[in-house]
């Protein structure tokens, strides 16, 4: 009989090592400032990988801080769960690739695309692949080359978007910090917000035409986005108290997709939960999509900063619309 509780055994994060300040990115937006960039969306800099560089890479590293924060080996895992919008490569998946790298070729491996959402969407799998006695110990993790599709000419996206990484270790057991169910939802309305329309089997390559890569460049739309993803992240924390009978003077901490700071302020005044309770790592590390979510977690818990009992709210937004929330004790 599989046991009731599913853990978070050790957490672990990478990012490339250079750094992209917003006085690049500007060259090309003259008219723009830095303190307005900084004032709009609270990003100072992000990384960016080399050409050399992959996201399995990145994976592979901090799936490496993860084993070791839980004090296990690649050889006791059974299952690699990857949460990406940009593999390596389109087939075979980014987790097949991660699991060869890792010594571990008979494990499960999948990719899930759930955007900004995919880490906690891919916490909920794992969590309920341990609990039906599907796999033991599980890899959650995350890796995103965003700078690879961002367009530099696009003021709406050009200063949003970085590269980086994160994992989890899924156990099942009592030795790590206690993982409930997350909230999933979405809103396929919102479907044409944040896209990138090239490169699957509707548009797989470019036309040749003039302007014919933008479709292969991530889209947005900012406006639409900042009215839903404010409403959307209140309502996962909202939804997390409700299911877990909390109020907001009990949440410790809130580890929230690193979107944009502006958001992140508005959703602290909505909720009644103080904006210095969230980790907030987007002024250097920028909107990393799938990975934001676990590498917050990973450098918090690198700085020290959770306590034991603390309770931690995850929330993410992204595209599709894609709605993501749930609790961690630590």
């Amino acid at each position: 009989m599989p046991l009731e509780t599913v853990c978070i055994a050790g957490v672990g994060h990478a990012a490339p090592s250079t750094i992209r300040a917003n006085s690049e990115i500007l060259k090309a937006f003259p008219h723009r400032t830095e303190e307005e960039m900084v004032r709009l969306t609270g990003i100072r800099e992000r990384r960016y990988a080399a050409e050399n560089e992959t996201a399995t890479d990145l994976a592979v590293v901090a799936v490496q801080h993860a084993l070791a924060q839980a004090g296990m080996t690649a050889a006791q895992i059974d299952g690699v769960i990857m949460a990406t919008i940009i593999p390596d490569q389109p087939v075979p998946s980014a987790a097949s690739a991660l699991a060869r790298r890792l010594g571990i070729p008979r494990a499960l491996a999948f990719d899930l695309n759930a955007a900004c959402s995919g880490w906690l969407y891919a916490l909920e799998v794992g969590r309920a692949f341990i609990k039906a006695g599907t796999a033991k110990n599980v890899i959650v993790v995350t890796a995103e080359l965003l700078s690879r599709i961002t367009n530099p000419e696009d003021h709406e996206t050009a200063f949003l978007f970085g590269d980086g990484a994160g994992a989890a270790i899924l156990t099942n057991g009592t030795g790590g910090h206690r993982l409930h169910q997350m909230g999933l939802s979405g809103d396929a309305d919102q479907f044409d917000a944040i896209q990138r329309p090239g490169g699957g089997a509707l548009m797989p390559w470019p036309s040749g035409e003039a302007g014919g890569m933008e479709n292969f460049y991530l889209q947005m739309n900012g406006t639409s986005v900042f009215k839903h993803a404010v409403v959307g992240f209140a309502e996962q924390i909202e939804q997390t108290l409700a299911r877990e009978n909390l109020k907001p003077e009990d949440i410790a901490w809130i580890v929230p997709h690193q979107a944009n700071a502006r958001i992140l302020t508005a959703v602290s005044k909505r909720v009644g939960i103080p904006y210095d309770k969230f980790v907030v790592t987007i002024s250097k590390y920028g909107n990393t999509s799938a990975a934001s979510v676990s590498m917050a977690l990973g450098w918090a818990a690198e700085e020290g900063i959770f306590t034991e009992g603390d309770r931690i709210i995850f929330c993410s937004v992204g595209a599709g619309l894609t709605f993501a929330g749930g609790l961690l004790v630590w």
